[in-house]
C-alpha cells in the first residue's frame, strides 16, 4: 500500500464504478493505484484526458508505475487526493 497515504478512505468504488470516471461524460477525473482511487481531476497532466500520451482516467495503473518516470510520490502532490478503496 502507498506508504505516503496516512489512511485509507473508508469509502469504497469497484472497478465498474472507477471506469465511469475517465472524464468522457464525468466531471471528475480518478485514478486507482495500489487499492486506492484518487481524484486526479485538479492535476495538470490529466486536463487534456490523456495522461502523457499513455493513460487514460478512470483505471488502475498499479501496474505501470514501475515503467513511470516518477516514483509512487506522485500521489502526495496537493492536486491528488485519495478519496475511496477500490474493492
Amino acid at each position: 500500500m502507498l506508504k505516503y497515504l496516512m489512511q485509507t478512505p473508508q469509502k469504497e468504488i469497484t472497478r465498474v464504478q472507477l471506469i465511469r470516471h475517465n472524464s468522457d461524460d464525468a466531471d471528475e477525473k480518478r485514478i486507482a493505484y495500489d487499492g486506492i482511487v484518487y481524484d486526479v481531476t485538479d492535476c495538470s497532466n490529466w486536463r487534456s484526458d490523456l495522461h502523457r500520451n499513455l493513460h487514460f482516467p478512470g483505471i488502475d495503473l498499479s501496474s505501470e508505475l514501475d515503467d513511470a518516470p516518477h516514483a509512487e510520490d506522485v500521489f502526495m502532490r496537493p492536486c491528488v487526493k485519495g478519496i475511496e478503496k477500490l474493492v
